[in-house]
Order: C-alpha cells, then sequence, then structure tokens
C-alpha cells in the first residue's frame, strides 16, 4: 500500500496503482491513516479483489505510507556491530528505546534540511508499522499485528544528540524530515523471508551501511513483544527496529552528511528511498 499524494493506493505492478476509495467504493480510504483502523477487513478484501489499476505511480508525489501515526517508537543498540562502533555493550534484556515525534514524518523522496551547525547521521532501519492493537503480546503473536514493513532512516544530529548530561536521543532525531519512510507498506507475506531481510545505505553511490535482519539482536516481534509489556501499539503505529554497523559517527575519521549529497536507502523485498540534502 502506497501513500500517494495523500490518498491510499494498492501498488497493482510497476509504476502502476489502483486508488482504493475508488477501488472499494469508499469503504475504505482515501486517507491512508484511516485505513490501519480497518486493518483486517481491509486485507480481507484486497485478498479477494482485483484493483483496475487507475493511478500512474510518481516517485516525487509518494509520501510516508502511515503519514500520522499515534507513536513513533525507535529502538537503538539493536545490532551488536553498531553497538560496538558506537562504544556500548550489546544490549541483553531491553534495548534503549525512545521516541521520534511525528513531526520529523517525511516521504521517501526529495530534500531534506541540514540543521546549520549540526553533525547529520544516517541510520538504515526496517520499519514496521502495527496493524492490530497490541498489548501483553508473545513474540509468537508478533507478526499477526503487524501491518507491514517499510524502509526508514532514522537520521541523527550527533551534536545536539550528546550535548548535556545525558543523551538526547528523541529530540536530536525529530528534526523535519528526520523519519523519512516509503516507499510502500509491504504485507509479511509478499517478502521473501520476513525474518531476514538485506538493509542498506549509499552516500553519492558509495555503500555505507550493509546488514540483514537476521542479526538484530531483538528480532521484530520480539522487539514488538517487548515494547507491548509497556504501552499499548495502536494501529498505524510506527517502530523503528534498529540500524547496523557503518553510521558515520563510528568511522575513523567520522563521517556527516553535507550538503549537495544524496543518500540512497534500501530494504530488500520492499523497496527504496533517496533522498539530497541541502
Amino acid at each position: 500500500m502506497a501513500n500517494h499524494a495523500g490518498r491510499a493506493v494498492l501498488v497493482v505492478s510497476d509504476g502502476k496503482g489502483a486508488d482504493i476509495a475508488t477501488a472499494s467504493n469508499d469503504r475504505f480510504g482515501p486517507d491512508p491513516q484511516s485505513v490501519y483502523d480497518n486493518w483486517d477487513a481491509f486485507t480481507a478484501w484486497a485478498a479477494t479483489t482485483t484493483p483496475v489499476p487507475d493511478v500512474d505511480i510518481d516517485k516525487s508525489r509518494l509520501e510516508s505510507p502511515s503519514p500520522a501515526p499515534s507513536q513513533v517508537v525507535a529502538i537503538g543498540l539493536n545490532y551488536a556491530d553498531h553497538a560496538a562502533e558506537a562504544g556500548f555493550a550489546p544490549p541483553k534484556d531491553l534495548p534503549p528505546v525512545f521516541t521520534k515525534f511525528a513531526s520529523s514524518i517525511t516521504g521517501p523522496y526529495g530534500e531534506i534540511r541540514l540543521p546549520e551547525g549540526g553533525n547529520t547521521d544516517w541510520e538504515v532501519e526496517v520499519v514496521a508499522i502495527i496493524g492490530r492493537p497490541a498489548h501483553r503480546i508473545t513474540p509468537g503473536e508478533a507478526w499477526d499485528h503487524v501491518a507491514g514493513l517499510t524502509v526508514g532512516q532514522d537520521l541523527s544530529e550527533r551534536i545536539l544528540q550528546f550535548v548535556g548530561e545525558a543523551p538526547q536521543f528523541g529530540f536530536a532525531k525529530s528534526y523535519p524530515g528526520f523519519a523519512p519512510m516509503g516507499p510502500w507498506l509491504v504485507t509479511p507475506d509478499e517478502l521473501p523471508d520476513r525474518e531476514d531481510l538485506a538493509l542498506g545505505c549509499a552516500i553519492d553511490g558509495e555503500r555505507v551501511q550493509d546488514g540483514r535482519t537476521s542479526k538484530l539482536i531483538f528480532s521484530i516481534p520480539r522487539t514488538i513483544a517487548k515494547l507491548s509489556e509497556v504501552i499499548t501499539l495502536h494501529p498505524g503505529d510506527v517502530i523503528f527496529t534498529g540500524t547496523p554497523d557503518g553510521v558515520g559517527l563510528g568511522m575513523t575519521p567520522q563521517r556527516f552528511l553535507q550538503p549537495g549529497e544524496t543518500l540512497h536507502t534500501w530494504v530488500e523485498g520492499i523497496g527504496e528511498m533517496e533522498h539530497t540534502f541541502r
């Protein structure tokens, strides 16, 4: 499911989609966020319908597949190699949990403004979007509560992140455009292996991150179950599941995004994003 210029669209083939509100006679949509509130009914309908493509998908008009979630939850240090490059021991019982403010959400293509005087870093992540309410569920139940996965970047301004006595994780990761997601949501059944997806990113063609979700310390279902022990996850909520090693903070010398550079981000079986910084 794509968010194409603010309307929910079923991706039918490369470059073609079907407007969900039109195809369902206004039973679902057009607002993409509203589709998650009726996710079970929507997926049952989608599985039994053959919509007529009526949308030419323009990449420049794609927006976040969950543009206004009630919660944006992010997980830190969830790959051992990334924890090591950041100077931390891998988490054992619970990884760091923080929020990115929803005003940082943007789509999969376009320009992002760098904060003046900052050191902005990249962090490719698989993002899980919730399809059913989840509270106190088990890892074995977690996939049943996932609407689908999408590609994300947990962009991070490192100077603000480490200013003061305690790290400012959420605040430093919530500038406008610092939570790009897309290009669309893919349901878990469409993925080659929902437990083992390749993910990575490149700056101006130079690959800087290259990982696999099979190396997550807390797998996606285990992460969701852990979160649900405390918070109630609602349909449309977004979970950034962690980044592999290769971030600029861990390089010697350290490297950060510069004006004019283009960041290309991808996840196997889902798609890609591309952003230029200014």
